[in-house]
Order: C-alpha cells, then sequence, then structure tokens
C-alpha cells in the first residue's frame, strides 16, 4: 500500500464499509481520549495539527495517484475534524486540572453526533469548502465541521454545567 493511501485511510479504517467516514470519526474518539490522557489539550491540539498537515499532503498524493478528488476511503479529514470537536472538552477539562483519564461521555458522544451531522449535512461553510477543487479543501471542509461541532459543544457545555441560563 502506498504511504499515502495508508495515511489518507487512516492505516485502512476507511476501507471498513458501510460508511467509512463515521468509522474514521470512531476511530478518533479512543485515540483522541489516549492523546488526552497523555498530554491533555496541548497533545490533542498538537496531533490535530500534525494529522491536519499530513493529510493535506497524503490528500494531494492520492489524487494524483488516483484522479479522484474525495474518495470515500479519505478518512483522515475525519481524523482531524473529529479531534476539532472534542478540543472544547479537552480544553475545559485541562484547564480545570482534572483527571486527564476522565473524559465524560456526553461530550465526546456529543462531539461525535454533532460532528458527523455537519460532516453530512454540510451546512454553509462547510459545504463552501467541500465544492472547492484542490486537494487541501478535503481536509479543510472537516475542520470546518469539527469547529462548527466545537462550538455547539462548548455552548451545551456552558447550558449544561450553569455557565449561562437559557
Amino acid at each position: 500500500m502506498r504511504p499515502s493511501r495508508l495515511i489518507a485511510t487512516f492505516g485502512g479504517v476507511g476501507l471498513l464499509r458501510p460508511a467509512p467516514g463515521t468509522w474514521g470519526s470512531a476511530i478518533a474518539i479512543p485515540l483522541g481520549y489516549v492523546l488526552h490522557g497523555l498530554g491533555g489539550f496541548t497533545l490533542l491540539s498538537l496531533a490535530t495539527i500534525a494529522v491536519f498537515a499530513v493529510g493535506i499532503w497524503a490528500c494531494q498524493a492520492e489524487r494524483a495517484a488516483t484522479g479522484r478528488k474525495d474518495a470515500s476511503e479519505i478518512v483522515i479529514d475525519e481524523v482531524a475534524g473529529q479531534w476539532v470537536a472534542m478540543w472544547p472538552l479537552s480544553l475545559g477539562l485541562s484547564h480545570a486540572g482534572v483527571d486527564p483519564w476522565l473524559f465524560p461521555w456526553p461530550g465526546w458522544v456529543g462531539a461525535f453526533v454533532l460532528f458527523r451531522l455537519f460532516d453530512i449535512w454540510k451546512p454553509g461553510p462547510v459545504g463552501w469548502a467541500d465544492r472547492k477543487d484542490a486537494a487541501a479543501w478535503v481536509m479543510v471542509d472537516d475542520v470546518i465541521a469539527g469547529l462548527m461541532a466545537a462550538v455547539t459543544v462548548a455552548f451545551a457545555a456552558f447550558i449544561a454545567h450553569g455557565v449561562i441560563g437559557v
């Protein structure tokens, strides 16, 4: 397997059927948990940036090798977007000084569901980025979906923890 394909499919996760994007997002959750546990928000955010950068290279290389813009088996973008969606939870726990191995399920389930919703639905800026032709935009649209999910997760946490009353 080409190195770019190995990276783009996140070690072959993108070859799982059905719904390879959902599989990519699902595998990102426990990996994000481990990254958070080992190094808090700092490690999770640095890993996200690294995956984003190497993902751009892999998407460009796969496009050159196959001629396909955004093949369904490319899931490195879902990993980056899912980790972005998990940032508020990781940042909040790190800021609060909570045991790094505590990662409450409502937060990561919300991040997963919301990221998948925005990634599939492609509202506003996600759809705009998805329609771009350059290979780098394969990564960007998922990061935007991750940012939208992150904002929604943070808002839900503010309400759940009584920071704001609605």
